[in-house]
């Protein structure tokens, strides 16, 4: 759609895009007596997240829609943008993902002591992903390695509590860093795009999901084994979903604070981190509001995400923002990476039925959360159209 919104700005207005996983390609034909066919092909080397590039763009987009800037001053602005440094350094984002992974803690249940070693293994997690990954290791050994030290923190905190007499579940703390790793995002992003037309994306995307999620049970699984070997026996991880000893209030605000930590994460600009946020507190209220009156987590998921999808397409259009940004931060909290995670585990450990339940419990969930996103936008866009500049 962006792409057509700007080559119909520019006067071409037929223009056929195809856009697949990390390849976009491009085909018009320009001429009036003899028509020649033009093709442009882009492949996306590398997928990074920043969401401060992504609102820059987007600027410029309604700037070109507006007719405010011409062609040869739109590529210098572009090129500036791309070349640019992100807006904060590495730092602040190793803290919006060490926050994210505390605030997760808290929504699977834990106290203060479990948050603060979620918020720690979590900084862990993602600075030595990071070297890694500046060091060219395919991303499944990346989360091998993610899951095998999300687990050793957790084994070494379980060990102290036990010695000082203190009650930790090692299961929130593990399965936080693994939510910080996976996310469950993109889970909802290929169910999105199944959703939105393109099925190619869609099961690359699906597949992606189940393979990086295997290399982190499998990691998993050798820090639960290295640990049993140096004496710390874990207690059996959770198949199933445990009692959630947290106030409603604060979930409700730990919701909140995973999305800020999110988009801090993401590099996005210091608006955007505030819009995120209080959409995901909304979208958290209503999502243990409709738990409250009796519907199923799904049920509520879908209510949830469709609330978010519609409060973040009207806020993003009063703030510049591109949906986009409001919508993936507004359903973090509800993602359904634990619920991944223990399907996989569970699978892995024989227990076939208990893994296959929580898995379809994660589809149905990814599904309600990536079809109440579109439509609740859907819904704003019929109501505000996107503003120019």
């Amino acid at each position: 759609v962006q792409i057509h919104a700007v080559t119909a700005a520019y006067g071409l207005y037929y223009c056929h895009v195809d856009i697949t996983l990390n390849t976009i390609t491009i085909f018009t034909t320009i001429g009036a007596e003899r028509k020649t066919p033009v093709s442009i092909f882009r492949v996306v080397r590398k997928l990074d997240t920043n969401f401060s590039k992504l609102s820059e763009v987007d600027r410029l987009i309604r700037s070109i829609q507006a007719g405010a800037t011409p062609p040869e001053v739109a590529e210098k602005i572009l090129d500036d943008i791309e070349q640019s440094p992100a807006s904060y350094g590495f730092a602040t984002s190793l803290f919006g993902w060490s926050l994210l992974g505390g605030a997760v803690a808290i929504l699977l249940g834990g106290g203060w002591l479990v948050a603060l070693v979620a918020f720690l293994t979590a900084g862990i997690i993602i600075g030595v992903s990071s070297l890694l990954g500046r060091a060219g290791l395919p991303t499944f050994f990346q989360n091998v390695t993610g899951g095998f030290i999300a687990t050793m923190p957790a084994a070494v905190a379980y060990q102290l509590a036990l010695n000082y007499g203190l009650e930790i579940k090692p299961s929130q703390i593990i399965a936080s860093g693994i939510i910080v790793l996976l996310a469950g995002l993109t889970l909802v992003q290929s169910l999105q795009d199944g959703i939105t037309g393109a099925p190619v994306t869609a099961s690359a995307r699906f597949f992606e999901t189940l393979l990086f999620t295997g290399g982190i049970v499998g990691g998993v699984g050798i820090g639960i084994q290295l640990a049993g070997a140096i004496g710390v026996m874990l207690p059996p991880l959770e198949t199933a979903t445990a009692p959630n000893s947290a106030s409603i209030a604060a979930r409700i605000l730990a919701g909140g604070v995973a999305a800020a930590g999110f988009t801090v994460a993401c590099y996005a600009e210091w608006s955007s981190v505030f819009i995120a946020g209080v959409t995901a507190l909304v979208g958290s209220a209503f999502f243990y509001f409709m738990l409250s009156i009796g519907t199923g987590g799904v049920v509520a998921a879908a209510a949830a995400a469709t609330a978010v999808g519609f409060a973040g397409g009207l806020l993003a259009r009063r703030y510049l923002i591109p949906p986009l940004i409001v919508s993936i931060a507004g359903i973090t909290p509800m993602l359904p990476g634990l619920s991944i995670y223990r399907g996989m585990y569970a699978s892995l450990n024989d227990q076939t039925l208990i893994g296959f339940t929580n898995i379809a419990v994660a589809l149905a969930t990814a599904s309600a959360l990536a079809a109440g996103v579109v439509f609740g936008e859907w819904f704003a866009r019929r109501l505000r159209r996107p503003p120019k500049i």
